[in-house]
């Protein structure tokens, strides 16, 4: 990027080199200035932008001409959460109308949310290549934290679940490959345990990506 140049004017240089019309390079600049929050922005030089912003300059200069493949290192590296929210939505939006989208982050949720395949390398090799469906279903076991309405003193008998109080209102519960929430929610109402909400203790493909890297170092 010429970050003496102003984000609109980077665009259209970007969309001349491959011969886009200059009509329609200013529509397009237009539409992903706008898409990707830069829009007041436009007759700003890219010296004057924050890192995270430039990263999304870089993003609007590469789909200009509307490619077919767009590759994306750590996109959102950088970025406030709303920022990434935004992004997120934009790049599923993008290979939903049929870009090839292939992306390297450091984000594993990011990976689970916006990916079909998946490629997990460690030093430099590739330890697993598969769709995210397929990986997250080799998952033996999950963590679930569950927040409590009422704080208990001891920590309840849930059969087959093993689990234990983190804090008085903060219960965590294993659940192995095959058993269901629903099953556990039977043991809660059994003691009139109230949840306010549940979630995951780690991401499931953090939690596989630590198995997987583990077990090769190991081996």
């Amino acid at each position: 990027i010429n970050v003496f140049e102003t984000c609109t004017q980077i665009l259209l240089n970007q969309a001349a080199y491959y011969g886009v019309p200059r009509k329609l390079a200013k529509q397009r600049a237009i539409k992903l200035l706008k898409q990707l929050s830069l829009s007041n922005k436009a007759n700003s030089k890219a010296s004057n932008l924050s890192g995270g912003m430039r990263r999304r300059l870089m993003i609007a200069r590469a789909l200009i001409h509307e490619p077919q493949i767009l590759i994306l290192d750590e996109p959102t590296a950088g970025v406030d959460i709303e920022i990434r929210q935004t992004m997120w939505t934009f790049i599923t939006d993008l290979n939903k109308k049929g870009t090839t989208i292939i992306l390297t982050t450091h984000y594993l949720e990011e990976a689970e949310k916006l990916c079909k395949n998946i490629a997990i390398i460690d030093n430099g090799r590739v330890l697993k290549n598969t769709s995210i469906k397929r990986l997250l279903n080799s998952l033996d076991r999950e963590i679930m934290v569950f927040y409590l309405v009422d704080p208990l003193s001891i920590t309840p008998d849930l059969g087959d679940f093993p689990c234990h109080l983190t804090e008085p209102d903060i219960l965590e519960v294993e659940l192995k490959k095959g058993q269901t929430m629903s099953d556990v929610f039977k043991y809660l109402c059994k003691y009139n345990i109230k949840v306010t909400s549940v979630r995951n203790k780690a991401n499931r493909l953090e939690m596989l990506f630590m198995n997987i890297v583990q077990q090769k170092r190991n081996a």
